[in-house]
């Protein structure tokens, strides 16, 4: 298969870095998904219990990303007290198992204390009521927790929040058997993708001609225009906007109707529900193999960021047709993530006999 040769193109020697899983419309339709699955249900009534009045799992889903910052709006006093509490938050959004294994293991390398798989088992064990201290270190409140599990269920479906890149210092991908091995000097962490640099404008050329081109993308005075796309934010968020256009939907409502009403067969985890973290995270190692199928890593570029410190970034190489594939394993992690989160809260909140 070609290949499109994606090539560096640095003119600020910053790395942007882009945590928020699925962008904001991708984690509105995983809860609008759960929404429309839930309706009637009793999951629905203890939902709706915890939730403040005109609040869905579409209007939270992206509260966890929101607390990072005001570009949501104004931080709520919820929001500073949640952030307040839970100083290490950012870290609750993804794991970096090296996306060559098969699955995820409890201190194995790349995990934490506070990754998303152990911090989804914390969320499960407050809505089932459990009150073990070792199974909330966060202290978690019930209406916390409902909002987390919402935004992490769409997270831990997002390929690269699961399977991370090791990347050598000649150019190839490796897998760590200790973390200890990522010294920077031999082996490079890409942070979940965000060091692996594609060419944007080379990318978007090739969706457009392969999928159909997009909305206009508006253009914002003074700010300069990125000549790279780190992988990371590619599959964050352009690859909701390519499997939005290849169904013709423009809403993460309207993406719900479409994903349902198309009858997708989406197999539900098994056993206790406080283990099904560890299922979508084997599942989404799968996803994250398929997402970097023949995609190479290029050149390795030293770099300072703004506040002095050196990192490292590679370009990439990836397949010519890469936006159908990407775009297509987009459109099924999203229904997944938004089947799993319904099916969680069911579980949790069965309907009564």
């Amino acid at each position: 298969m070609k290949k499109l040769a994606c090539v560096l193109a640095l003119t600020s020697a910053f790395a942007s870095f882009d945590a928020a899983a699925w962008g904001r419309d991708g984690h509105k339709a995983v809860g609008a998904i759960a929404d429309k699955l839930l309706k009637g249900s009793n999951a629905q009534k203890q939902i709706q219990a915890l939730l403040l009045p005109g609040e869905t799992l579409e209007s939270i889903a992206n509260w966890a990303d929101c607390v990072k910052g005001t570009y949501c709006g104004p931080q709520t006093q919820e929001m500073l007290d949640y952030v307040s509490g839970n100083p290490k938050h950012s870290a609750y959004h993804y794991t970096d198992v090296p996306f060559q294994l098969e699955k995820y293991h409890d201190h194995g390398v790349g995990t934490a204390d506070e990754d998303i798989v152990q911090t989804l088992k914390q969320c499960i064990a407050v809505l089932q009521g459990k009150t073990d201290p070792a199974l909330n270190p966060h202290k978690f409140t019930k209406r916390q927790a409902l909002i987390l599990l919402t935004h992490f269920a769409g997270d831990i479906h997002q390929p690269l929040h699961v399977g991370a890149a090791f990347v050598s210092k000649d150019g190839k991908f490796v897998v760590p058997k200790t973390h200890a091995e990522v010294d920077e000097t031999a082996i490079f962490d890409s942070r979940g993708g965000n060091n692996l640099l594609l060419d944007g404008a080379k990318v978007s050329a090739l969706a457009d001609g392969l999928i159909g081109p997009g909305e206009p993308v508006p253009v914002r005075e003074g700010v300069p225009k990125a000549l790279t796309k780190p992988f990371h934010s590619y599959w964050d968020s352009t690859t909701v906007d390519y499997a939005f256009r290849r169904i013709q939907t423009k809403t993460p409502a309207q993406f719900a109707e479409v994903a349902i009403a198309g009858n997708p067969q989406v197999a539900k985890a098994s056993g206790d529900p406080i283990t099904w973290p560890y299922q979508w995270a084997d599942d989404a190692l799968v996803a994250a193999k398929l997402a970097y199928a023949d995609v190479v890593p290029g050149k390795l570029t030293q770099q300072t960021s703004k506040k002095g410190e050196t990192y490292y970034t590679f370009s990439l190489e990836v397949p010519q047709n890469y936006p159908v594939p990407s775009s297509a394993i987009a459109k099924t992690q999203l229904i997944k993530g938004g089947y799993n989160l319904a099916a969680i809260l069911q579980a949790i909140f069965p309907d009564k006999a």
